[in-house]
């Protein structure tokens, strides 16, 4: 037996770390234990509901610039081309926002059907980038591992920090046979023996197959409106918000699946999706993916040849 897998709770939902072979992480059982291990650790660590994580107190200091730890460090990274790459469209800097929206406890379950979140829901609109731009004030000093912003604005780790996890247990598992890291919802695959993996797409609505992508080394990231959703004031909310209006998004788009060759990268590629609407939604999916509307119909963009 050359192969172990655990599946398990973190990040609010589930997890799974698959590894095939001996590499420099060791035996399959024991990399799958060391990941496992690993993944915990950066939650509690990205956590905005823990008062002591490191995100936590990053969002609380008051000064301009301070010192960030290695991983901090690329988890900013991460935020900042996020933010680069879709134009503001992906903005983490809107903590406040969502929990001034109802989204303040890492108890929050998905609780509102889909159907009467969908019926109750304001007019359809695509997104924009919030008019402030904040996410320009974050400047990183990659080098001196230091990060300066205006005291007061927060930082939410949200799928950005699955996205990299994801990724950076791949860096750790690529000279496995095979690997696959998946952070609820955003997948990295590799290994060096080329195994085609098959991922497979489900409905937000009744959880059945849409579609079936084959990967061999690459990453699948979903982005959807109904993990985690709820009623404010009467009004349906969930945890992806339109920084334009910094109110929870209802463009038309209810889940996107981007393939990238990261998982950051396809976490910005599925959000941005979303938040663009029908009409911009397929725009960036230029590694293919998958789009499901309001009327669940949904649209597969195969990859490129």
């Amino acid at each position: 037996m050359t192969e172990a897998a655990n599946i398990f709770t973190c990040f609010g939902g589930s997890c799974v770390v698959f590894v095939d072979g001996v590499g420099p992480a060791g035996e399959p059982e024991s990399a799958v234990v060391d990941a496992t291990d690993q993944l915990l650790a950066w939650h509690a660590q990205f956590s905005r509901f823990t008062t002591e994580s490191e995100l936590a107190r990053l969002n609380r200091d008051p000064r301009e610039r301070l010192p960030v730890t290695p991983i901090m460090g690329r988890f900013l990274a991460a935020v900042i081309d996020a933010a680069s790459l879709t134009g503001g469209l992906v903005d983490a800097t809107m903590l406040d926002e969502i929990e001034q929206a109802g989204y303040k406890s890492d108890r929050l379950r998905a609780s509102l059907a889909l159907p009467l979140a969908l019926a109750l829901a304001p007019p359809r609109w695509p997104g924009g980038p919030a008019p402030d731009e904040r996410w320009r004030q974050l400047v990183l000093d990659r080098d001196a591992c230091e990060v300066s912003r205006p005291p007061g604005l927060h930082v939410d780790g949200g799928g950005i920090v699955m996205g990299l996890c994801a990724d950076l247990l791949g860096e750790r598992l690529d000279e496995h046979d095979g690997y696959v890291v998946d952070c609820e919802g955003d997948l990295r695959v590799g290994g060096t023996a080329g195994v085609e993996r098959t991922v497979e797409v489900t409905a937000p609505f009744d959880g059945s197959v849409l579609h079936e992508f084959a990967v061999v080394d690459g990453a699948v990231a979903t982005s959807s409106i109904t993990k985690r959703s709820w009623l404010d004031g009467g009004r349906p909310a969930h945890h992806l918000l339109d920084p334009a209006t910094g109110r929870p998004a209802y463009t038309g788009v209810v889940q996107v699946t981007a393939l990238a060759p990261t998982a950051s990268e396809g976490e910005a590629l599925a959000k941005a999706a979303l938040l663009s609407g029908p009409d911009g939604a397929a725009a960036w999916l230029q590694h293919g993916g998958l789009i499901v509307f309001d009327d669940l119909s949904h649209a597969v963009i195969a990859p490129p040849a």
